[in-house]
């Protein structure tokens, strides 16, 4: 376990980011370079994301904290459109690719879908849009929400608040009690919905 400051001095312990199975992502607003942070249920900052401005491929790093001293992971686009774009997803700490998100473009004119790739890009599971995918289309203040699948087998959902503001939603992994999903994979997954789908609505 790690320890982090809180308010009034106090102390409590966090668990490390890739231990969490319930997570609070939200948008940050009011800066300049797209920002993305990931808590833990009981609002601890697990993690900090930015993306990178002036790129012609989408770039975000993914860093333990605002002080944007140690990274983490970095997720990049492969192509220049996102349409149907892949992202990889590195472990910058230990130097592997851990897999990749595949945007389905066609698919995703009707309901947000993504592929889930492991390091070999065979295709592992999938992330798609459920409840009112399609009302969407023309009332895009409404919440999104996703279901997870890997290898099979339900392994998660994601669920958008209600604020026509600020993009905040929760992410549960708690249907993969075994962990076959990858929390790394899991937490970039959730860092590119704020970040596509969240800037498409917006």
């Amino acid at each position: 376990m790690q320890t982090e400051n809180v308010n009034m001095g106090k102390q409590i312990d966090r668990p490390v980011w890739w231990k969490v199975d319930r997570v609070l992502m939200r948008r940050k607003v009011l800066a300049i370079a797209p920002q993305f942070q990931i808590f833990d249920e009981q609002g601890g900052m697990l993690l900090h994301c930015q993306q990178k401005l002036f790129k012609l491929k989408e770039d975000i790093r993914v860093y333990s904290d605002t002080s944007k001293q140690h990274e983490i992971m970095t997720i990049q686009a492969r192509q220049i459109l996102d349409f149907s774009a892949a992202y990889d997803v590195v472990d910058t700490q230990n130097h592997v690719k851990v897999g990749a998100l595949r945007r389905k473009g066609w698919k995703s004119l009707f309901r947000d879908e993504w592929e889930i790739l492991d390091p070999q890009d065979q295709s592992i599971g999938w992330m798609r849009e459920t409840g009112f995918a399609l009302l969407r289309r023309f009332f895009n203040f409404l919440p999104q929400s996703f279901a997870i699948e890997i290898n099979g087998a339900p392994a998660g959902v994601v669920k958008q608040s209600f604020n026509p503001f600020v993009f905040k939603a929760w992410m549960d992994l708690t249907q993969d009690p075994e962990r076959k999903l990858d929390r790394r994979l899991a937490m970039a997954a959730g860092v590119l919905l704020m970040a596509i789908e969240g800037r498409q609505r917006n």
